[in-house]
């Protein structure tokens, strides 16, 4: 007689129920014992603080934030390595003006491009023959991948890793929770209408199924000030982030309006971050995403 099989619950073990062992997909791994006992060790990077920013869907300007935050930091005087692992779509290259860029091999290590003295960028677009060369790669490759630009990568001492995941909660996160060492949480990034904080929700409570906190939700896309008669506009709605901060019980981090200078500044490859107030007309717009890093930068302190 076969033997029944049995699904993993991805929240919790059931008593009754056989663990598959199968650790690489499973959303508990990072708390079994079993499976840490079958994890490759910790990724030997000297960071203090590894924080993830990911979003439940595409599109809501997760690399973005990801962008801002590794500048802010970097603006205080920490050290900073950005890891771009949104492997299908890498657009951090694209977003700092270095797209050309490629990696060089210093003895034994690859050296990540040096955007400032503090900042640090990796990213598998640095890789690629040409930016319309598409990844297609199974997850196992990228989970290669994604310990190669841990432990193969001369980052030196940080203080932050930022880490720019793909939207959704699958190998790259789980990947980055299991062999990163010192990882803080997540930074959720979300836009305020139901279909995104709907998804929002389930990358939430996926990084609180891996024993790791919700450093704070992020409305992006929150309104836009009508250029012509100053009227604001809620395209998206508004307080979807709020609200979904609240259920959770997770930190809101803040809420940052949609604008047309914002968009220009990730094309120009010249984060809005570094824009001073008052140079692109929209102060406002300016002071919500230096609030929003500002509070980022309290929760997780230096």
């Amino acid at each position: 007689m076969a033997k029944k099989k049995t699904i993993p619950d991805s929240s919790a073990k059931n008593k009754d129920e056989e663990c598959s062992h199968e650790c690489s997909g499973c959303a508990s791994a990072a708390n079994c014992s079993d499976a840490k006992a079958g994890l490759p060790p910790k990724a030997a990077i000297d960071v203090k603080h590894v924080i993830m920013v990911l979003s439940g869907k595409g599109g809501v300007g997760k690399s973005t934030v990801s962008v801002n935050l590794a500048y802010a930091l970097s603006n205080h005087g920490y050290r900073v390595g950005l890891l771009d692992l949104d492997m299908h779509g890498p657009n951090i290259p694209k977003m700092l003006g270095i797209e050309d860029h490629k990696l060089a091999i210093l003895g034994e290590r690859i050296e990540p491009v040096h955007v400032t003295g503090k900042l640090s960028v990796i990213s598998m677009a640095f890789l690629l023959p040409d930016t319309s060369t598409p990844i297609i790669w199974r997850g196992p490759m990228k989970m290669a991948a994604i310990n190669q630009f841990l432990t193969e990568v001369n980052w030196g001492s940080l203080d932050y890793l930022v880490v720019d995941l793909p939207p959704g909660t699958g190998d790259e996160a789980l990947t980055i929770a299991q062999l990163a060492p010192n990882v803080r949480g997540a930074v959720i990034v979300t836009t305020p209408q139901d279909v995104a904080t709907l998804d929002s929700r389930k990358a939430a409570k996926f990084i609180q199924k891996l024993g790791l906190p919700v450093i704070g939700i992020i409305e992006n896309m929150s309104g836009m000030l009508c250029p012509h008669c100053g009227e604001e506009i809620d395209i998206f709605g508004k307080g979807g982030g709020k609200k979904i901060a609240e259920e959770l019980s997770v930190p809101f981090l803040g809420a940052i309006p949609i604008d047309i200078e914002m968009r220009k500044a990730g094309d120009e490859g010249r984060p809005f971050i570094i824009r001073r107030a008052g140079a692109t007309g929209d102060n406002a717009t300016w002071a919500s995403v230096d609030a929003v890093m500002e509070q980022l930068i309290k929760v997780v302190p230096g």
